[in-house]
């Protein structure tokens, strides 16, 4: 399907949906109103729920959410009903067999936090809500201007413990190897595991992120960091229901997007599908020092401008078998078409006299189709949580990708020929297949105990089938270079048991698990290069047709002692593995110029490590903090590292870069982040976290151990103003760090952004800049036996986004009621 008909695809499916929805009325009806306050506190509880339903009629339910004042009023027609008022943590209310035959108020209802609760406390502030969980911490975004027209990468960019760097890789603690997920599974929406898909998805389809720094057994062992998952939003409402986002920016960024919702006794739909287009200029800056060949110094000079183009809609269905079963489909498609144009100016110096200037150009596209469909079904045995949950998930991916390099020299000195600067063309293509097969059992024990089990298998096949053509110097064809072009297929099956069991005694409640996982990782190479030739170009010994197996044991341990209702001291142990990705084994090198090449690593073994993590939270009135000391320790851990390979091209040595298994990697940290709201009209909320890691190894009798301390902050204060304007600023800073070759700069960034409320409160205009200060560079220092590089980065400059969302059939802060069952999204429902 072409981008024109994908367009007009959207619009009209917005249309659609956005058309009036008439439903059942009633010619006379009465209102039941109240107010909600935390009983400790006394303060507003926003966002409660209220349900309603007929004693006698079990298809009956309506009810309504409480807003910014903890109110809510809701219009029903005369009967008697049951009226329950429930907020996540907080032990619930219900008010039974109430007649009403006139307007109903129920004055002040105040809730407590659940003593019974096994494993979750609630810290609320005004532009996020955090749950603190036995095993996880769980950021609402709620009111995030800053994202407002923005991508998921950038509303993960905002939450605690994670960083998102200037290329869009996401990490967690300052480790890049997390694991993300989306409604707890992995999924075509996240790229196969990748990062890079997020920063094309808008960040309006979040309801929530999940941030499990000590991930219980219930989740896929994969990730030394910990995972993130990303809950998307699916309305609960009764009715038709949901918003509409449009946005338009500079430099050229022009998005819209839509999520609907209509609920009805028997089933519910949800769609959210939307459509964007940027243009993202980049740039970078290399000036290389060697110590060998022609040439002593070459300065490089980038410019990048890449255009974005993307499609992408996930609809569902949720149908309701029975009060205690149902059955969920859903299936998700997204179109990417990409275009990127990258020049380089080439300057090389001999004695610090420019000997040769070129300029090299590649224009590369990208063809991206994804799609997914998955399956879901529930059985609750009883209202106490007792369930069994089954799943099913497949995934394709096809990625094209031709690219052609030109390059040409624009001044050279009698004496210096650099040869023949052939032109090439690239094509590669990638085909990923992905099943996944998941049974989940949950058995409440009595009021405060709780058992696990389940199973999932994880099946994936990628194929990447990658050809050069290289400009033959005597007849200016194209021609196939042998020694390069190949087929690589890669499979990796991961089949796993788990088993874990929860309980609570006074003030101490414990999640003890053990998952048990067997990792398959099978490879093999298609060449007409023989495996001895393949071995050459390495230096060491390598497997071109692998079937590697790996058996591991994972247990889990996540306690939790309440000192009083608003503290609590969370103490967690789990052990994790790190899988080598496709690209981090294919041994066939990908090109970013003629004379650095990456080079994948098929010897690449899984890493594991092992990490503690120590939490105290406390709640003031107006104040609340949460922090945490951590502790991981790896083996056999991967390290990127750069070498010469003892080849010139025209008296430039190339340099390779592979990843290895290094040696041991001991990470140590701490951080910490206040939530502080002085007075309705500001909110204020910081984080840092300071983190110390040490690698010790060594590769081809090279030492790369290293020791590296650094941190990041951020800050973001929320203000009010008059005319119901909304003021955010967030600063985020990313200190110095260094590995065993690289010293990196320190990065900076500030985002702030306006909204006002229009059209009587059903829509939110808003006004937002990322990376004001265009300062978010990444600056660095490479130092080899052979080179010393100093580089500037830039992925992508300052941004300012104009944004307009309208709400129809829902109020500013109005919020579904939350499924607590809904594909591994809260406690009751567990990932295998």
């Amino acid at each position: 399907m072409t981008f024109k008909k994908m367009l007009v695809f959207s619009f009209l499916l917005i249309f659609f949906i956005s058309s009036p929805y008439s439903g059942y009325s009633q010619s006379k009806q009465f209102t039941i109103s109240g107010k909600v306050i935390d009983d400790a506190l006394n303060v507003p509880l926003e966002y409660a729920t209220i349900a309603i339903t007929r004693p006698n009629d079990p298809k009956f339910l309506d009810g309504g959410v409480t807003d910014i004042n903890g109110e809510f009023s809701i219009k029903v027609p005369p009967g008697v009903y049951n009226i329950t008022i429930e907020f996540i943590s907080y032990t619930s209310q219900s008010f039974k067999n109430k007649t009403v035959e006139s307007d109903l108020d129920l004055g002040t209802i105040k809730l407590g936090i659940s003593s019974s609760s096994l494993d979750e406390v609630v810290v609320r502030a005004e532009t996020t809500q955090v749950e603190v969980r036995l095993d996880k911490k769980i950021y609402n975004i709620g009111k995030d201007l800053t994202t407002k027209g923005g991508t998921v990468s950038d509303a993960l960019s905002n939450v605690p413990s994670v960083a998102v760097d200037v290329e869009g890789a996401i990490s967690l603690r300052g480790n890049e190897n997390v694991r993300i997920l989306i409604n707890g599974k992995p999924s075509a929406m996240a790229g196969f595991g990748t990062t890079n898909v997020l920063g094309q998805l808008p960040a309006d389809a979040i309801d929530r992120v999940e941030v499990i720094t000590s991930p219980s057994a219930r989740y896929d062992a994969e990730g030394t960091a910990g995972i993130i998952n990303i809950i998307l939003r699916k309305e609960k409402t009764l009715g038709f229901n949901g918003s509409l986002t449009a946005n338009i920016g500079d430099p050229e960024n022009y998005g819209i997007s839509v999520n609907a919702n209509i609920r009805k006794e028997k089933f519910n739909l949800f769609n959210t599908t939307g459509f964007n287009y940027s243009n993202a200029p980049g740039n970078a800056f290399f000036d290389t020092r060697y110590f060998n060949g022609t040439f002593d110094r070459v300065i490089e000079n980038r410019d990048y401008d890449r255009l974005r183009r993307g499609f992408n809609t996930n609809f569902g269905i949720e149908y309701y078998l029975t009060d205690m079963s149902s059955l969920t489909a859903s299936a998700f498609y997204r179109l990417g078409n990409n275009n990127d144009v990258s020049k380089n100016v080439t300057n090389r110096f001999i004695d610090n006299g420019l000997a040769v200037k070129t300029e090299r150009q590649e224009i590369e596209s990208e063809d991206d189709n994804s799609y997914q469909f998955a399956l879901n079904y529930i059985n609750k045995f009883d209202e106490k949580g007792h369930q069994l949950t089954a799943d099913f998930q497949y995934e394709y991916d096809k990625e094209k990708q031709p690219s052609f390099i030109s390059e040409e020299i624009l001044f050279s000195i009698p004496d210096q020929e650099i040869g023949f600067l052939a032109d090439e063309e690239i094509n590669s293509l990638e085909k990923q297949n992905e099943f996944l097969v998941q049974v989940d059992y949950v058995r409440p024990i009595g009021e405060d105990s709780q058992f696990e089990a389940g199973y999932r298998g994880n099946f994936k096949n990628e194929i990447t089938n990658y050809t050069l053509r290289q400009q033959d110097p005597e007849n200016l064809q194209l021609l196939v270079n042998d020694t390069l072009t190949n087929i690589f297929d890669y499979t990796e099956n991961v089949n796993a048991l788990y088993t874990q069991y929860g309980t609570k005694f006074g003030d101490f409640s414990f999640l003890l698990g053990l998952r048990l996982e067997n990792t398959q990782l099978k490879g093999n190479i298609d060449s007409k290069l023989s495996d001895e030739e393949i071995q050459e170009s390495f230096g060491f010994p390598i497997d071109t047709d692998f079937d590697n197996n790996y058996l591991g044991l994972f247990p889990t341990v996540n306690l939790i002692y309440e000192i009083a209702e608003t503290e609590n001291i969370t103490l967690g142990y789990n052990r994790r593995i790190n899988r080598p990705r496709g690209w981090f084994i294919n041994p066939f090198p990908s090109r970013s110029s003629r004379t650095n090449v990456f080079q994948g690593n098929p010897n690449l073994a899984p890493a594991y490590s092992s990490a503690f993590d120590l939490g105290y939270l406390k709640r003031w009135k107006k104040v609340t903090l949460t922090s945490s000391i951590y502790y991981q320790y790896e083996t056999d851990a991967f390290e990127r590292v750069q070498q010469g390979t003892g080849e010139f091209i025209d008296g430039i040595e190339i340099i390779r870069t592979i990843p290895i298994n290094l040696g041991t990697n001991e990470r140590i940290g701490a951080e910490a982040g206040i939530l502080y709201n002085p007075a309705k009209w500001l909110r204020l909320n910081g984080s840092i976290n300071f983190f110390q890691f040490k690698k010790e190894g060594d590769f081809n009798g090279v030492d790369f151990g290293s020791k590296n301390e650094s941190f990041f902050t951020r800050f973001s204060s929320k203000v009010t103003l008059p005319a119901n304007i909304d003021w955010q600023t967030n600063a985020f800073y990313f200190g110095p760090s260094e590995n065993s070759q690289t010293k990196s700069e320190g990065i900076f960034s500030l985002d702030v952004a306006l909204s006002k409320e229009v059209f009587n409160e059903n829509a939110t205009l808003s006004l937002n800049a990322r990376d004001l200060l265009n300062t978010r560079k990444r600056n660095s220092v490479t130092t080899t036996d052979r080179f010393i590089q100093e580089s500037e980065f830039q992925w992508r400059q300052r941004q300012i986004t104009l944004s307009l969302t309208y709400r129809f059939n829902q109020k500013k802060n109005q919020q579904r009621k939350r499924e607590n069952n809904n594909g591994g999204e809260d406690g009751g429902e567990f990932e295998g």
